[in-house]
C-alpha cells in the first residue's frame, strides 16, 4: 500500500469510524469488438462495484495508443493499481517504467504483453492461449480423422490470442499430414469482418476442394462466417465444420441450432483474480506468481443447449 493510503485510513480510526478507504483502481480494455469482450468489461465493473472499488475506465477501441494515454493518466490520477488488457504484445516498456517509477502495481490480464523485464508488471492473469488452439484442433482431427482442408480466420495481427492460438493448433496439426490450412487472413476478431472474411475465403477456394472446415481464432468471427456459408448456399456445422475460442452465448445458441460445432470456453470472469492479487499486493503480500491460469474446457453441441442457457441468465 502506497504512503497515501495511510493518511485517511489513520484519520477514520482516530475518529472511530467505520469507514475505510477507497481503493482506486484504472482498467484499460482493449474495446468492445466482440460479445465476449463486452462480457469481460460488464463482469470486472460489477466485481469493483460489489467490492466497492472505486473503478476508472478507459475503451480503448483496439487501438494501442489510446491505452498508453489511459494509462498515463492513470499514474497521473496516482491510482492505487492499474489493470491492462493489452491490444497487442510489443510496446509497453516505456509507460510501465513510469507506473514502476510512480510505484503503482500493474496488473496483466487477457492478452500478454513482451518485456525485457517481467519485474514492470506484477502478475497476468490469463487463459492459456496455447492450450485452447491444441484443444480445438485435437477435437477438429479426432472428428475428421486428420482429413480436413481448413479456413482459418485469424485475431488481431499482433495479439497474443491470435498469436499463441495458431501456435496451438498448428502444432497438433503438424502431426496430421491429410490436415491443412488452405487460407487464412485475419478478420480482426470482429463479427462483420469474418464474414467479410469467409465470404472471400468461399468465392477463392476451388469447387472441387472444398472446406471441411473454419478454424476461427474467436467466436464472433466464426459467427460472421456462419452468416456466410449460410449465403452461399451451405450448411454451416456440417458442410463446413465451425470451431472456435470464447464461449459467448451467441456461440452457445448457434451450436445448439447445429450451425456452429465446437468452442474451448474463455472465462470473461477476470475481476475478481486481478483484485484479489491487487489487494494481497497492497495488503503486503509479494510472494505474487508471475502467471494465474484460467484455461476452459471443450464444448460441443451435446450440452450447447444447457450451457446456452446457464449464460443467456448470467
Amino acid at each position: 500500500m502506497k504512503i497515501k493510503q495511510f493518511i485517511p485510513v489513520l484519520a477514520f480510526w482516530a475518529l472511530g469510524s467505520s469507514a475505510a478507504y477507497a481503493t482506486t483502481v484504472g482498467f484499460s480494455q482493449v474495446g468492445s469488438e466482440s460479445g465476449w469482450r463486452t462480457s469481460f468489461s460488464e463482469a470486472v465493473k460489477a466485481e469493483a462495484k460489489e467490492r466497492g472499488i472505486d473503478l476508472k475506465f478507459s475503451d480503448a477501441q483496439q487501438k494501442q495508443e489510446n491505452q498508453i494515454k489511459a494509462v498515463r493518466s492513470f499514474i497521473a490520477q496516482g491510482v492505487d493499481a492499474i489493470i491492462v488488457a493489452p491490444v497487442v504484445e510489443t510496446g509497453w516498456t516505456p509507460v510501465l517504467k513510469e507506473a514502476k517509477r510512480a510505484r503503482i502495481p500493474v496488473v496483466i490480464v487477457d492478452r500478454n504483453i513482451k518485456v525485457s523485464n517481467d519485474n514492470l508488471y506484477l502478475t497476468r492473469i490469463a487463459s492459456d492461449f496455447r492450450e485452447e488452439g491444441v484443444k480445438i484442433a485435437n477435437w477438429l482431427m479426432d472428428t475428421t480423422q486428420g482429413n480436413c482442408r481448413i479456413a482459418e480466420l485469424q485475431g488481431t495481427v499482433g495479439a497474443t490470442a491470435a498469436i499463441d492460438r495458431a501456435a496451438g493448433f498448428n502444432d497438433v496439426i503438424a502431426n496430421y499430414p491429410n490436415a491443412t490450412i488452405v487460407r487464412s487472413q485475419t478478420g480482426e476478431f470482429t463479427r462483420a469482418k469474418g464474414k467479410e472474411v469467409m465470404e472471400s475465403f468461399l468465392k477463392s477456394q476451388p469447387a472441387d476442394e472444398p472446406f471441411c472446415a473454419v478454424w476461427s481464432h474467436n467466436d464472433e468471427m466464426a459467427l460472421g462466417a456462419v452468416q456466410a456459408i449460410k449465403e452461399a448456399g451451405l450448411k454451416p456445422g456440417i458442410d463446413i465444420l465451425v470451431v472456435a475460442v470464447d464461449g459467448v452465448p451467441d456461440y452457445f445458441k448457434a451450436m445448439a441450432e447445429g450451425d456452429t460445432n465446437a468452442t474451448v470456453e474463455l472465462s470473461p470472469y477476470l475481476g475478481a483474480p486481478s483484485f484479489d492479487v491487487i489487494e494481497k499486493y497492497l495488503a503486503g503480500d509479494k510472494n505474487i506468481p508471475k502467471l494465474i491460469s484460467t484455461t476452459g474446457d471443450v464444448f460441443t453441441q451435446a450440452t450447447a443447449a444447457e450451457e446456452y442457457k446457464k449464460r443467456a441468465n448470467r
